[in-house]
């Protein structure tokens, strides 16, 4: 059992036994490695935000939350398969790339049965050249966007031009393997997308921005008929409206 694998089968472990906690002999006897080794996976998922946590005294050992955590899900070898073709897209480079990496195994834990061999074989298929977007960049675009915050850029264009903007973040767009920030642009006084790999640095300013229509703000750009992905549609409609 490689690593991979063996980190998403602890997180099952912890997960079929919540709320009992297991201790390190245990986990370390199951899987038969050591309990070094059972030590520094445990750690590793913890640095990783998988909620597991350790109790000490009579009766301690290692536990998960089980509300944290997500029931198996029975997904189809095919259904597996474009989840990791999906999820391969959110490089390092991608805005909550850090979230997604956490996301990715929550999924993979609940996976059961075949789609897990899926999921496995075809991941080790996938090999993606990342964009170049500092990790300071992408963090504060992600907390402007969260946060509804101006925004202060330094950016260069297709040409080459460097200028500093103050912006107001309004939504992401993503075209042809490239992310762009869509905002007011203070400077500009009219609606700009800016390439997240072409942002050589971002300063929140703490300002709160006024709220932007991201349709409007694309409107007569080459990014007009940029259209709402139909896969995100069940994320945006209310639980109690599903049919």
């Amino acid at each position: 059992m490689n690593r991979t694998t063996r980190l998403y089968a602890l997180v099952e472990e912890l997960r079929a036994a919540a709320p009992r906690p297991l201790t390190v002999a245990a986990l370390a006897a199951r899987f038969e490695i050591s309990a070094r080794t059972v030590q520094r996976d445990l750690q590793a998922l913890m640095e990783a935000g998988v909620p597991v946590r350790a109790t000490t005294g009579r009766g301690g050992g290692w536990s998960i939350d089980p509300a944290m955590t997500l029931a198996p899900i029975r997904f189809t070898a095919e259904e597996a398969s474009a989840l990791v073709a999906a999820l391969a897209m959110a490089d390092a480079a991608a805005p909550y790339a850090g979230a997604v990496r956490t996301a990715t195994q929550k999924i993979a834990a609940s996976m059961t049965g075949p789609a897990s061999l899926a999921a496995q074989e075809f991941a080790a298929r996938i090999v993606t050249l990342p964009a170049p977007v500092a990790e300071s960049v992408r963090s504060a675009v992600e907390r402007a966007l969260a946060d509804s915050t101006v925004l202060r850029l330094s950016y260069v264009d297709a040409a080459g031009r460097q200028s500093e903007r103050l912006v107001e973040p309004a939504g992401l767009l993503t075209a042809d393997g490239k992310w762009y920030l869509i905002a007011w642009c203070r400077t500009r006084r009219a609606g700009r997308g800016f390439r997240l790999d072409r942002i050589t640095a971002a300063t929140p300013t703490g300002e709160q921005a006024r709220a932007h229509d991201l349709t409007g703000l694309l409107l007569g750009s080459a990014a007009a008929g940029a259209v709402q992905p139909t896969v995100l549609a069940s994320l945006m409609s209310p639980q109690g409206e599903r049919s």
